[in-house]
Parts: structure tokens; sequence; C-alpha cells
């Protein structure tokens, strides 16, 4: 633009014709302003043809009064502050040059607007909001919970392959008891309080805690090569049966119990924490005597039938049975604990009678012995 100014000011006017008398002063004037207005777009040109650098802009020039031709020095039909000093006359001239079109995208603005500021005048006004917008409501979104899922599933597709590192098997872990401690009462009740926060945490050390001799016997949590034979397992679809009946069995405890809030606390929470005991201190010990009397951990050297084992034959699996009918027991699900006690009861069953089987190939008669002296396997004097 001070381009076009230096340039207006240097160039020379046309000279007005000789006066006349018919000629009036009107006349004269409006002359005058055709006459700047032509030697303007005449600059105007000269100055976009010389320059290597096409210019655009926002807004369509105006049009000059007398002239008719695009003026580049006046306002554009939109101005920059357009209700600077608004006036009746300019409003009346915006309205008239409304389109159809422009009326409905600017009744759907309006709509849209004062939809979005009733519904935020009476979510803010909501009690019920604030209630359930809680710092668990705002760590607890559902979008936390499948971002997590579909981390597990990844993680868990690598630990299959044998690639899942440390981080990874960790991640495969939470994401199964997120969904086994928190989704399923957050599900239920809208929001989460109380034991689900507790066993969320109490199913990571318990089942971490067996990893951690490994940590304390070799320095780390990786698992030593040894004999594959010792590597008993079911088949993969009771494996998978058994995981989809724990989980089933967790949901319908959410279900069944009473909301969380309606949960007795008190004394009762007492014996709750004494039940998370019992699975901690029997996985532990058991988990301890075993590492003792084997080779590289997963290899027995002899029949263990210290500590633990001296009331059931497989305390490992009952502590991890005892946890799960716990978790039951603190939502107030009688029906939902029975479930998992027969899921786990029925799939233990046939990983023992595998174990077994090795272990009296193994030790012989030593097994049969210490079998005929603890008769019982998972449940002491029941089962």
């Amino acid at each position: 633009m001070e381009a076009t100014f230096i340039l207006l000011a240097s160039s020379p006017i046309a000279s007005l014709p000789p006066s006349r008398n018919y000629y009036s002063i009107r006349h004269s004037v409006k002359q005058l302003h055709f006459l700047r207005a032509t030697n303007a777009v005449l600059a105007y040109k000269s100055i976009c043809l010389s320059s290597p650098r096409t210019h655009t802009r926002p807004f369509p020039l105006t049009r000059c009064s007398l002239s008719g031709v695009a003026c580049p020095d006046s306002q554009p039909l939109l101005p920059l502050k357009p209700f600077k000093n608004p006036s009746f006359d300019w409003l009346k001239q915006r309205v008239s040059g409304l389109t159809p079109l422009d009326i409905v995208m600017v009744s759907g603005i309006l709509s849209v607007s004062v939809a979005a500021v009733r519904w935020a005048v009476n979510l803010a006004l909501n009690p019920f909001f604030w209630m359930y917008f809680s710092w668990s409501w705002l760590f607890w979104p559902w979008i936390v919970a499948v971002v997590v899922a579909v981390s597990g599933l990844y993680c868990l597709r690598k630990h299959m392959q044998g690639k899942a590192s440390i981080f990874e098997q960790l991640v495969l872990v939470t994401s199964a008891f997120t969904w086994l401690t928190l989704v399923p009462p957050a599900h239920f009740n809208g929001f989460l309080q109380g034991w689900p926060f507790v066993f969320f945490f109490v199913y990571h050390y318990f089942f971490f805690s067996n990893v951690s001799i490994r940590r304390r016997m070799y320095g780390d949590y990786h698992v030593r090569p040894h004999d594959p034979k010792w590597d008993v397992d079911t088949p993969g679809w009771q494996r998978l049966l058994f995981c989809v009946a724990v989980m089933v069995g967790h949901w319908l405890a959410a279900f069944e119990g009473p909301e969380l809030h309606r949960i007795p606390g008190g004394w009762s929470n007492i014996g709750i924490w004494l039940l998370i005991l019992v699975p901690f201190l029997t996985q532990h010990n058991s988990s301890l005597y075993l590492a003792k009397y084997s080779e590289k951990i997963v290899v027995p050297t002899s029949v263990v039938q210290y500590g633990p084992y001296r009331w059931v034959r497989h305390p490992i699996y009952a502590s991890t049975m005892l946890l799960f009918a716990t978790y039951c027991t603190a939502l107030r699900a009688p029906l939902s604990m029975l479930f998992v006690v027969g899921a786990c009861v029925l799939y233990y069953e046939q990983k023992i009678r595998l174990e077994e089987a090795l272990m009296i190939e193994t030790f012989g008669e030593g097994y049969l012995e210490y079998a005929g002296k603890v008769k019982h396997k998972l449940i002491p004097f029941v089962f």
C-alpha cells in the first residue's frame, strides 16, 4: 500500500478541460473524482503487473460510485470491525442482503449455540454431575479401560510368541486385573470405591510375589532353561475356558453384590483383611519351599513335605482359589463365590492329574507315600 501511495503522489493528474459557463460546480467535482479514480486504477494495475508476486485479497474490491470499477483503496464489504458504529441503515442493508442459504446457516449456528449453552448450564447446576465427577471418575473413564484392554491383548500376543518384555508382561497382568476388579463394579455402580481398589493392588502383589523369588535367587525375573517335560499344562481350550470362567465370576460378583456404598464396613473389614492375608502367606511360603527343593525353581529335586505342603498337596493353587473367593466375599456375593471356586476346582483337578503323574514317574514311592499322608489336594479336610 505504501508503494501505491507513493506512485499516486508522483503521477500527474489529467488536466481539466477549459471551464465553460454551463458547467456547474457539482459536475466539475464529479469529473474530478472520476479522473482521480481512473488514475488510481491505472497506478494499481501498473503495480500488479510489475510485481513478481501475485497478491490475493480475502475480500472482493468494492466498486467506485462514479466509475463502476474496482477501487483498491476502498474498504471491503466485510470490514474488520462491522459493529464499531452500527446504524439502522447499515443493519437494514445487511439484513436485506442475506440470501436464503445465509439465513439457514445463521439459524443453525444460533440453534447449536443456544443448545450448547443450555446443556452446559444445566450440567453445571446438576448436583448429580458433581457427585459422579469425583476423583474416582476423573481417573476412570471408559476410554481408559478400552485402551488398557487393547494394550493387554497386544502384549498377550507378544507373550505367546515369547517376545514380551518385563514391561509388556506387567501391562498384560494389569489389563487383566483391571477388567477383573475395576471395570465390573464401575459398570454396575457408576463409580468406584472401597474393596475393588484394594483388590486391584492385592492381585498385583499376589501374582508378582511368586515371580519375586526369581529376582531374589537369580537377580532377574526370567525363567532359566530346563527340561521342557516339567512345563506341565492343560490344553489351550481348557486354559481359555478357565480364564473366561474367572472373568465371568468376577462380573457376576459385581452384579450380585449390593451397591458399593451399601457394603457394610466396621469390624467386618477385619475379617476380609484376615482372609486376604491367608492366601498371601500360603502362596509366599509355598513358593519359598518349592524353590528351596527345586532346581531352577520349576524342576523339583525332591518331594516337598514342609510348610503349607503338610496340609494340602498343591497349596499355590489353593491360595489362588482362596483369593478369588475372598474377592467375592468382600463384595457380598456368595453365589459368585461358589461359581468361581467350582471353576477353579474343575480346572486345577485336570492340571493336578498331569503334575502328579509326572511326580510319580520321577519320584515313585516317595511321592505315593506323601500322597497317602496328605490326602487333600486343594481344600483341607474337604478336597
